[in-house]
């Protein structure tokens, strides 16, 4: 069969539930002598706006039953969209039972994902699963040789474009791609409702698991410049980047989404005013203070180094005096719930202006939900790390028990490390870090790397002794050895907090008590790979 590639559009069937641009579509068709079937509140719209509609009951004979759930499940309506223009069979098929061919398929689906959004309950969440629809969209995808089919309100332009050069047709071209998109959205719709089936169930882990996203942002490239990427929304409710609005700046690259999303959930554990700058995904500095600004000196003097073309996260509203002071380094983003017009001057009188991004509030960082990562021919798939551990959590495992100080440093360093690239060693002092050690294959190397960042810090701002001595030690993973504890000790620490189920815990323990440390045991660890 030779392949067809201009298909003229005679006759249009609409459905929709996102009516934008609906009248100003339905208008254009009917100027160009397209005849227009259409149901309920749809048709209602186009005929109030004067624009010819023919009822899908009208030419169906079945009247629309059971509240409207019924109404497209009809043979005329699916042999117009099935039915192949080049099969004899198929027209003869056609012409004996008076089924007139559909050119043109409009249906966008009930709004079943908004209804889980906004948390409404089991009857009203499968009241909006669409059947028709999806059903209707699926033939015409099918039949796309012969059938356009658009499923977005933003390709309505596309297809006028098309039908006002070419004589009221489309091309083979633009039919494959819509249907392509088509199909797209039916696999997102059903993936929406199988998770929430799923969630409502308390199934995690479903026999199949599948995964959907929309609204493409093309991003300039990945991780590398020979790398494609792009960024798209799961529909997740949960504030962050995605439901972010950019305030000023460039376009926004891989590299800063990613970072700027690993600041933001950090930021957001603090629970007090607090500020966390971020580069390559790892914390180089967090502090929690009375404001803004005095949260800014604490973070920035812990690795001003690293800092320098970092993302700044804060989870209160950025004020001019702070940013002020955030201004005089370069940051790639600054993220926060909001901003005050004297913040928002600061950076907008700035040759080449930051990437601003407001939020408008804070992830929950005990909400559930999945984590997934792609590996060769498969996904792996876990759910998001929302542990937290309180001070009646903790365990003193040496005969001195920590300071109140020293305690509320122990969970903040813990609950930073959460946010580090494992192995992980945090140094907290007085609500602010003192030294960072990440990534490393060794936990001693993240001990004494930590502690030489802390030494250069003090050696850059001329104090006498670096902001590890005195501190609080956090370990997101157990000491296997005793080394890396007296790593810890050599650095000034005088208190630790890890989870502790080594099978060397008694030498680590020992080893803290003769340095005269005060440890703790939190029983949870904070892998982050």
């Amino acid at each position: 069969m030779a392949e067809i590639d201009r298909v003229s559009i005679a006759r249009a069937l609409i459905s929709v539930s996102d009516k934008t641009g609906l009248v100003e579509f339905g208008r254009a068709l009917a100027e160009m002598g397209v005849e227009i079937l259409s149901t309920g509140g749809t048709a209602k719209a186009l005929s109030d706006a004067g624009v010819p509609v023919v009822e899908v009951a009208d030419r169906t004979g079945f009247p629309e039953i059971m509240d409207g759930r019924v109404k497209t499940l009809h043979p005329t309506i699916h042999g117009g969209l099935l039915g192949r223009r080049d099969l004899p069979d198929h027209m003869a098929a056609m012409q004996a039972h008076g089924i007139a061919p559909i050119d043109l398929l409009v249906v966008n689906l009930y709004p079943f994902e908004a209804t889980r959004a906004r948390g409404a309950g089991w009857d009203e969440s499968v009241e909006n699963i669409d059947i028709g629809g999806p059903a209707m969209i699926r033939a015409a995808s099918k039949n796309h040789d012969f059938v356009t089919v658009v499923v977005d309100t933003e390709d309505y332009a596309a297809v006028l474009d098309e039908m006002r050069a070419n004589q009221g047709s489309t091309s083979r071209a633009l039919r494959r791609r819509l249907a392509a998109t088509a199909y797209a959205r039916t696999a997102a719709y059903d993936s929406s409702i199988a998770d929430w089936l799923a969630n409502e169930l308390d199934d995690p882990f479903p026999r199949r698991f599948t995964l959907a996203g929309s609204a493409p942002q093309v991003l300039r490239y990945g991780e590398n410049p020979h790398q494609q990427a792009a960024f798209y929304k799961t529909g997740d409710a949960r504030i962050g980047v995605a439901t972010a609005e950019q305030l000023m700046g460039k376009a926004l690259s891989y590299n800063n989404l990613n970072d700027t999303d690993a600041a933001f959930e950090l930021v957001a554990e603090l629970g007090e005013t607090g500020i966390a700058i971020i580069k390559h995904a790892n914390p180089c500095g967090v502090a929690v203070a009375d404001t803004l600004s005095a949260a800014w000196d604490a973070a920035l003097a812990c690795d001003p180094v690293s800092a320098y073309g970092g993302i700044v996260a804060l989870n209160r509203t950025l004020d001019g005096e702070t940013a002020e002071k955030i201004g005089r380094i370069f940051s790639e983003v600054i993220i926060a719930p909001d901003f005050g017009d004297d913040a928002i001057a600061v950076f907008a009188a700035k040759k080449n202006p930051r990437i601003l991004l407001r939020t408008g509030g804070l992830p929950d960082p005990t909400a559930p939900g999945m984590m997934v990562k792609n590996l060769a021919g498969g996904l792996l798939v876990q759910s998001r790390d929302a542990g937290r551990v309180t001070a009646g959590d903790l365990k003193v495992v040496t005969k001195r028990a920590p300071t109140d100080q020293e305690m509320k440093d122990l969970l903040l360093a813990f609950r930073i490390g959460k946010h580090v690239k494992s192995n992980t060693i945090v140094y907290v002092k007085d609500g602010s870090t003192a030294g960072i050690g990440a990534g490393q294959m060794s936990r001693i190397d993240s001990a004494r790397i930590a502690a030489q960042k802390a030494q250069d810090a003090a050696k850059a701002a001329g104090w006498a002794q670096p902001r590890t001595v005195g501190s609080a030690a956090a370990s997101d993973a157990f000491f296997p050895f005793a080394d890396g504890l007296l790593a810890v000790a050599e650095a000034g620490a005088t208190a630790v907090i890890q989870p502790g189920g080594s099978m060397r815990d008694d030498d680590v323990i020992a080893a803290a008590d003769e340095k005269g440390l005060a440890m703790v045991f939190t029983g949870m660890r904070h892998f982050r790979h």
